[in-house]
């Protein structure tokens, strides 16, 4: 019985840090796609203030990531009696980097919506566009091609223009994009909601508060934000990329880890208090 418990577990752990090893990959994977976007859009060299709305899934992913290593020494890996002075505070101020870097990546996301949503009919014929050069073809959410004679007879019956930019495309194509940048927004806003009550209940665990306030009142508001998050996962499964699909189905498996440490500490501190 002992060798069964130790392998489950064992399995169990190899399986979590595997789900964490392809969240990280993931980071590679949305900055080569972004990348390519933004050479497209800006062949010179993304200008600073662009660099947020351009790699805007590259930074999110990235900060979440390092972040979900915190929870996972706060809840699992380290001790409650470890947790104190200088481990305390260096957890503490990485978590705050992490959180700064996540609400601007949030806005970066806001701010890519705004981005697709300022749009105008281009005037004159996308083809006359071709000999002047740098013009692209919008194809979808951070999707971009050169604007050639071979294509631009596509939009004989009109185009629309992301204002400022030299890149145009129908608006079948720019009505899902906005959609999918909805589905980005919303998706990263109950994250941040989700984080927030995570947090808390590291502090309220930590802090050796009783947590029935919290099953009682945030256990049924995160069981909300899941299954949003969850339908967002769906939608992009259907509408979005693979990437953005798989990326958001290993988070929800990876907080579900989180959230059985967060158990399973909760469990052993009324143990502790038992004995």
């Amino acid at each position: 019985m002992v060798g069964a418990h130790f392998n489950r577990h064992t399995v169990f752990k190899l399986f979590k840090y595997a789900i964490y090893l392809l969240l990280s990959y993931n980071v590679y994977g949305f900055f080569v796609d972004e990348h390519a976007a933004a050479l497209q859009l800006y062949p010179e060299g993304v200008p600073a203030g662009e660099l947020i709305t351009k790699y805007r899934s590259t930074i999110d992913t990235l900060a979440w990531v390092v972040l979900l290593l915190v929870f996972e020494l706060e809840t699992y890996v380290l001790s409650d009696e470890r947790i104190t002075g200088w481990v305390k505070a260096a957890l503490n101020t990485v978590s705050a980097i992490c959180y700064a870097f996540i609400v601007y990546a949030f806005l970066g996301y806001v701010g890519e919506l705004r981005y697709l949503s300022d749009l105008a009919p281009l005037a004159g014929s996308a083809c006359d566009l071709v000999a002047q050069g740098g013009w692209s073809v919008f194809e979808g959410l951070d999707e971009y091609s050169a604007l050639t004679a071979q294509n631009c007879g596509q939009f004989a019956e009109g185009a629309l223009r992301i204002q400022g930019e030299e890149a145009i495309g129908t608006a079948e194509v720019f009505r899902d994009a906005q959609l999918l940048a909805w589905v980005d927004v919303i998706n990263a806003g109950v994250w941040l909601l989700i984080v927030a009550i995570l947090a808390f209940e590291v502090w309220s665990q930590l802090a050796h508060h009783r947590p029935e306030l919290d099953k009682r009142f945030g256990h049924p508001v995160k069981a909300i934000l899941y299954l949003t998050l969850l339908g967002c996962a769906v939608y992009w499964g259907f509408e979005g990329s693979f990437l953005d699909f798989w990326d958001a189905f290993l988070w929800l498996v990876a907080f579900f880890f989180i959230e059985m440490n967060i158990f399973e500490w909760q469990e052993e501190s009324k143990e502790a208090l038992v004995d």
